[in-house]
Protein backbone atom coordinates (compact mmCIF):
# COMPACT_ATOMS: atom_id res chain seq x y z
CA UNK A 1 0.00 0.00 0.00
CA UNK A 2 2.79 2.41 0.93
CA UNK A 3 4.55 1.91 -2.40
CA UNK A 4 1.31 2.42 -4.33
CA UNK A 5 0.60 5.63 -2.42
CA UNK A 6 4.16 6.89 -3.00
CA UNK A 7 3.85 6.36 -6.77
CA UNK A 8 0.59 8.28 -6.75
CA UNK A 9 1.55 11.14 -4.41
CA UNK A 10 5.24 11.80 -5.13
CA UNK A 11 4.72 13.32 -8.62
CA UNK A 12 2.05 15.68 -7.26
CA UNK A 13 4.30 16.83 -4.40
CA UNK A 14 7.25 17.33 -6.77
CA UNK A 15 5.10 19.31 -9.22
CA UNK A 16 4.50 21.80 -6.38
CA UNK A 17 8.27 22.20 -5.89
CA UNK A 18 8.74 19.96 -2.84
CA UNK A 19 10.49 16.69 -2.13
CA UNK A 20 8.50 13.85 -0.60
CA UNK A 21 11.02 12.76 2.04
CA UNK A 22 8.93 10.01 3.60
CA UNK A 23 5.43 8.62 3.38
CA UNK A 24 4.04 6.62 6.30
CA UNK A 25 0.67 4.87 6.28
CA UNK A 26 -0.79 3.36 9.45
CA UNK A 27 -4.14 1.69 8.72
CA UNK A 28 -5.42 1.76 12.33
CA UNK A 29 -8.56 -0.03 13.47
CA UNK A 30 -11.17 2.64 12.76
CA UNK A 31 -9.25 5.50 11.15
CA UNK A 32 -5.89 5.30 9.42
CA UNK A 33 -3.19 7.94 9.22
CA UNK A 34 -1.36 8.96 6.07
CA UNK A 35 1.66 11.05 7.09
CA UNK A 36 3.80 12.90 4.55
CA UNK A 37 7.12 14.56 5.30
CA UNK A 38 8.05 17.19 2.73
CA UNK A 39 11.11 19.35 2.22
CA UNK A 40 12.30 22.16 -0.04
CA UNK A 41 15.66 23.93 -0.48
CA UNK A 42 14.30 27.00 1.32
CA UNK A 43 12.78 24.88 4.10
CA UNK A 44 9.13 24.21 4.87
CA UNK A 45 6.63 26.53 6.56
CA UNK A 46 3.05 25.90 7.67
CA UNK A 47 1.75 27.42 4.41
CA UNK A 48 3.78 24.87 2.42
CA UNK A 49 2.24 21.99 4.39
CA UNK A 50 -1.25 23.42 3.84
CA UNK A 51 -0.62 23.78 0.09
CA UNK A 52 0.60 20.19 -0.25
CA UNK A 53 -2.22 18.92 1.97
CA UNK A 54 -4.90 20.54 -0.22
CA UNK A 55 -3.36 19.20 -3.43
CA UNK A 56 -2.84 15.66 -2.10
CA UNK A 57 -6.31 15.54 -0.51
CA UNK A 58 -7.87 16.47 -3.88
CA UNK A 59 -5.79 13.82 -5.64
CA UNK A 60 -6.75 11.15 -3.11
CA UNK A 61 -10.44 12.10 -3.38
CA UNK A 62 -10.29 11.48 -7.13
CA UNK A 63 -8.09 8.35 -7.10
CA UNK A 64 -9.56 6.89 -3.87
CA UNK A 65 -6.67 4.46 -3.13
CA UNK A 66 -7.54 4.09 0.59
CA UNK A 67 -10.78 2.22 1.15
CA UNK A 68 -11.41 3.36 4.73
CA UNK A 69 -11.44 6.56 6.73
CA UNK A 70 -8.02 8.13 7.22
CA UNK A 71 -6.39 11.33 8.42
CA UNK A 72 -3.88 13.15 6.19
CA UNK A 73 -0.95 14.84 7.95
CA UNK A 74 1.72 16.86 6.14
CA UNK A 75 4.79 18.20 7.94
CA UNK A 76 8.44 19.08 7.57
CA UNK A 77 11.00 16.38 8.38
CA UNK A 78 12.29 18.41 11.34
CA UNK A 79 15.84 18.63 12.67
CA UNK A 80 15.90 14.89 13.39
CA UNK A 81 14.81 14.21 9.83
CA UNK A 82 14.50 10.65 8.58
CA UNK A 83 17.09 9.53 6.04
CA UNK A 84 15.40 7.31 3.49
CA UNK A 85 16.85 7.76 0.02
CA UNK A 86 20.50 7.40 -0.99
CA UNK A 87 20.51 11.13 -1.85
CA UNK A 88 19.56 11.91 1.77
CA UNK A 89 22.54 9.95 3.11
CA UNK A 90 24.90 11.57 0.61
CA UNK A 91 23.59 15.06 1.45
CA UNK A 92 24.29 14.56 5.16
CA UNK A 93 27.77 13.01 5.03
CA UNK A 94 29.77 14.18 8.04
CA UNK A 95 26.66 14.57 10.21
CA UNK A 96 25.74 12.57 13.30
CA UNK A 97 23.13 9.87 12.66
CA UNK A 98 21.18 7.26 14.61
CA UNK A 99 20.65 3.92 12.86
CA UNK A 100 18.26 1.11 13.77
CA UNK A 101 19.27 -2.16 12.09
CA UNK A 102 17.41 -5.33 11.18
CA UNK A 103 20.56 -7.42 11.64
CA UNK A 104 23.31 -6.61 14.13
CA UNK A 105 26.66 -5.13 13.15
CA UNK A 106 29.29 -6.10 15.72
CA UNK A 107 26.48 -7.37 17.98
CA UNK A 108 24.65 -4.03 17.90
CA UNK A 109 21.32 -3.20 16.27
CA UNK A 110 21.42 0.48 17.27
CA UNK A 111 24.29 2.71 16.18
CA UNK A 112 25.03 6.35 16.90
CA UNK A 113 27.89 7.95 15.02
CA UNK A 114 29.07 10.13 12.17
CA UNK A 115 28.02 9.22 8.64
CA UNK A 116 31.25 8.88 6.61
CA UNK A 117 30.11 7.18 3.42
CA UNK A 118 26.99 6.16 1.50
CA UNK A 119 26.46 4.01 -1.56
CA UNK A 120 23.49 2.03 -2.83
CA UNK A 121 24.81 -1.05 -1.00
CA UNK A 122 26.60 0.22 2.10
CA UNK A 123 26.75 2.98 4.68
CA UNK A 124 29.96 3.78 6.53
CA UNK A 125 29.43 5.11 10.04
CA UNK A 126 32.14 6.11 12.48
CA UNK A 127 31.29 4.94 15.99
CA UNK A 128 33.73 5.68 18.81
CA UNK A 129 36.58 6.22 16.33
CA UNK A 130 35.91 2.96 14.47
CA UNK A 131 34.48 2.78 10.92
CA UNK A 132 31.66 0.29 10.55
CA UNK A 133 30.18 -0.95 7.27
CA UNK A 134 26.39 -1.21 7.40
CA UNK A 135 24.62 -2.97 4.53
CA UNK A 136 21.71 -0.84 3.28
CA UNK A 137 19.61 -4.02 3.19
CA UNK A 138 20.01 -4.30 6.98
CA UNK A 139 18.85 -0.74 7.66
CA UNK A 140 15.46 -0.48 9.35
CA UNK A 141 15.49 3.25 10.14
CA UNK A 142 17.91 6.18 10.05
CA UNK A 143 17.60 9.71 11.43
CA UNK A 144 19.83 12.73 11.77
CA UNK A 145 20.83 13.63 15.30
CA UNK A 146 20.24 17.37 15.68
CA UNK A 147 23.19 19.56 16.57
CA UNK A 148 21.27 22.24 18.46
CA UNK A 149 24.36 24.40 19.02
CA UNK A 150 24.97 24.50 15.26
CA UNK A 151 21.31 25.24 14.51
CA UNK A 152 21.25 27.97 17.15
CA UNK A 153 24.38 29.60 15.72
CA UNK A 154 22.84 29.48 12.21
CA UNK A 155 19.65 31.09 13.49
CA UNK A 156 21.59 33.69 15.46
CA UNK A 157 23.74 34.69 12.49
CA UNK A 158 20.73 34.97 10.17
CA UNK A 159 18.94 37.17 12.72
CA UNK A 160 22.04 39.37 12.93
CA UNK A 161 22.11 39.63 9.15
CA UNK A 162 18.41 40.53 9.12
CA UNK A 163 18.97 43.15 11.82
CA UNK A 164 21.88 44.57 9.85
CA UNK A 165 19.79 44.77 6.68
CA UNK A 166 16.94 46.59 8.38
CA UNK A 167 19.25 49.27 9.87
CA UNK A 168 20.75 49.99 6.45
CA UNK A 169 17.37 50.86 4.91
Amino acid sequence: MRERLSHLIEPAVESLGYELVLLEFSPGLQTGTLRLYIDAPKGVALEDCEKVSREVAALLDVEDPIQKAYRLEVSSPGLDRPLVKLAHFQRFLGEKVRLQLLAPVQKRKKLLGVLRGASAETLVIEVDGESLQVPMADLERARLVPDFAKEFSKKGSSEQEDDGDSTNE
